[in-house]
């Protein structure tokens, strides 16, 4: 996250709030984060985010202003997400909840927000139903959406493989139902003759996506679209390897942490995925040398 977001967040909560509360010398922000559950291994942008605010509030805050940012965990569960959300309004008087995570969280909570005219900034999911200022007017998305990512996927998919085979694994919600129709979209307007040759869904409550990725790869698919998250993106790429299936694999945004996701499914087998990044990744050489990027690992 850049400073300039973060200001640029903050007057907007201070602006859209117009309540008493935004006021007083600190202000409170919220968000819920899956620190445990099955995107665990996504946790690491909560951490990340509380640990912006302190450097902010060290260097004297924003206008005047220290930010206290109220991280809790929400276990991936659309209900503890909205039980959390509530508690951070009605308990911890947050003036806005900034970059909770996941679609079906945010949903969740998305209608109780704008009801109570709450700014639901930056959200870390990509749905279109979080770009729609009409409907829900305090809801701000922070991340590319899914249709325009997962178009730019089958972009590149007819393009450089013409007339391919393609499978798909996907999360069995809003997440990857409009990830996996948003690609299919594009791919059929684009490329005629490609073809979708499987389409396995999984639960979020489910232990393991292996069975999955073994049905996958028995197509013999040339081209791998892994819309999964946390640890079934680790387990799918794991599994993949393993099997000796190497389609050219395709992993969202925000499935593509090397600490937390590339290197638990083992980096030989992540060779060659495709991805994109609106971040600076810790650990990729790319910024070794990056002046922001060495003051942060300094912090």
């Amino acid at each position: 996250m850049h400073g300039l977001c973060a200001t640029l967040m903050l007057a907007a909560a201070l602006a859209a709030c117009g309540s008493a509360r935004a006021a007083d010398s600190e202000l409170v922000l919220g968000q819920t984060m899956p620190y445990s559950g099955p995107a665990s291994a996504l946790s690491a942008v909560g951490k990340v985010q509380t640990r912006y605010f302190q450097m902010i509030n060290d260097r004297g805050g924003i206008n005047g202003h220290k930010v206290k940012l109220i991280s809790l965990d929400d276990g991936y569960s659309p209900p503890k997400a909205v039980e959390q959300t509530r508690r951070l309004i009605e308990n911890d008087e947050a003036v806005a909840i900034f970059g909770s995570m996941g679609t079906a969280q945010n949903a969740a909570v998305q209608k109780y927000l704008n009801a109570k005219k709450i700014p639901q900034l930056f959200v870390f999911a990509a749905s279109e139903r979080f770009a729609d200022p009409k409907t829900s007017p305090y809801t701000i998305s922070g991340m590319t959406l899914f249709s325009t990512e997962a178009a730019i996927y089958a972009r590149l998919v007819a393009e450089h493989t013409p007339g391919a085979r393609v499978a798909v694994l996907y999360q069995n919600d809003d997440y990857g139902r409009e990830y996996r129709r948003s690609f299919k979209t594009e791919l059929a307007r684009l490329d005629p003759k490609a073809e979708i040759v499987a389409a396995s869904p999984y639960e979020v409550t489910s232990p393991t996506v292996d069975s999955q990725v073994v049905a996958l790869a028995s197509t013999n698919a040339n081209v791998f679209l892994n819309a999964s998250t946390g640890k079934f993106t680790s387990q799918a790429i794991r599994k993949a390897g393993e099997l000796g299936w190497r389609a050219q694999q395709f992993l969202p945004i925000g499935s593509n942490f090397v600490p937390t996701i590339l290197k638990p499914a083992g980096l030989d087998n992540a060779k060659g995925a495709i991805s994109a990044t609106p971040t600076k990744s810790v650990g990729d050489p790319e910024w070794a040398n990056d002046p922001a990027y060495l003051e942060w690992l300094a912090s």
